[in-house]
């Protein structure tokens, strides 16, 4: 994140809202995000962890909701979000065949973070990055889940770092992007911040800020790469705006509006998943009290939060691309960075 050039180093805004500090998903008090990158010839992946907070997630967990726009994925984990409406472990994200080693890396770290596990629920996504890494060479281990977590910071590489190394967004170099926005609530700022894991779209359909531009770079880009949209989004949402689980995954549904944004149509082959936490409600793993006092937002004023959602979401895609280098990988596959070509539009 810092030094790098983002989307807004080339457009003065994208959406009408005000970002955090950091115009990220750390701009949430207490989320940190790690990478462990993998980046060798034909080795092109990794692993990027998300935190919510730091403490001991377990013992203290946060509200938790998952969407699936479309399920044509791997993911391990949202049916007891789905069910309990908490999570309780970081979010993994990789490639798709190393889901496993992931998930036994993320128990691991969680045993020895706490001796009284005996049961937890790991989150791991994933997407297929398969045109530009040996993805059957099945290169991420289970030690670096924990080398992910441990290298967690408010401030983050993003691009083809980390699970982005090998992933590709409208036939450009795709990966990790962030952002946030800030909401304003009885007087009080609280922000929504984005990450997303971009592996998704067609050339010709891409935007920005409402701008066919995908068809001008199909001009001049070989059209090798020009596929079907067979990819995947990963999208992490993360807020202190205090929310139940139901409201949460209300607001998490409205980062397909941040999609279509971009151009994207959600296609038959593509896994497009949404997970969301809010920090503003703490579930403790043992509770003394039987009753429960759980904050939520009034409901007439939501409309600011799916707003945030929206364009975090547009802008965490853009900022996945404009941040990736153009990556040469398996079989001589080369995929440029839509920096390359910014002074063409």
């Amino acid at each position: 994140m810092k030094g790098q050039k983002r989307i807004r180093d080339f457009y003065s805004s994208i959406g009408s809202m005000k970002t955090g500090n950091k115009n990220s998903i750390t701009d949430v008090p207490g989320v940190k995000v790690g990478h462990v990158t993998l980046d060798d010839g034909e080795i092109k992946t990794g692993v990027t962890a998300i935190i919510p907070h730091g403490r001991n997630l377990f013992k203290e967990k946060v509200v938790g909701a998952c969407h699936v726009i479309n399920g044509f994925g791997k993911s391990l984990g949202l049916v007891q979000i789905e069910e309990l409406g908490n999570i309780e472990t970081p979010i993994i994200l990789t490639n798709t065949l190393s889901i496993g080693a992931a998930h036994e890396g993320l128990v691991k770290y969680m045993l020895s973070m706490d001796k009284d596990i005996q049961s937890l629920n790991p989150i791991v996504c994933e997407c297929n990055d398969g045109y530009l890494n040996d993805i059957r060479g099945l290169h991420v281990k289970d030690f670096h889940i924990s080398e992910a977590i441990k290298n967690a910071s408010s401030e983050f590489e993003e691009g083809n770092v980390g699970a982005g190394t090998g992933m590709m967004c409208y036939g450009l170099k795709g990966g990790i992007g962030t952002s946030s926005r800030i909401v304003n609530l009885d007087n009080r700022e609280y922000i929504v911040g984005i990450l997303v894991l971009s592996n998704f779209g067609i050339m010709d359909d891409f935007m920005i800020n409402g701008k066919f531009v995908g068809k001008e770079l199909k001009d001049i880009i070989n059209s090798e790469n020009q596929r079907d949209d067979k990819g995947s989004i990963i999208l992490i949402v993360a807020t202190d705006i205090p929310l139940s689980s139901r409201q949460l995954k209300r607001v998490i549904k409205r980062v397909n509006p941040g999609i279509a944004r971009t151009g994207g149509f959600i296609g038959h082959g593509s896994g497009e998943i949404a997970i969301g936490f809010s920090t503003g409600n703490i579930i403790k793993h043992q509770e003394e009290k039987e009753i429960l006092d759980i904050k939520i937002i009034d409901e007439s004023k939501i409309n600011k939060v799916f707003r945030a959602t929206s364009e975090a979401t547009e802008e965490a895609i853009l900022n996945s691309l404009i941040c990736s280098d153009t990556t040469i990988g398996r079989s001589g596959h080369k995929v440029y960075s839509l920096a390359s070509f910014f002074h063409e539009f």
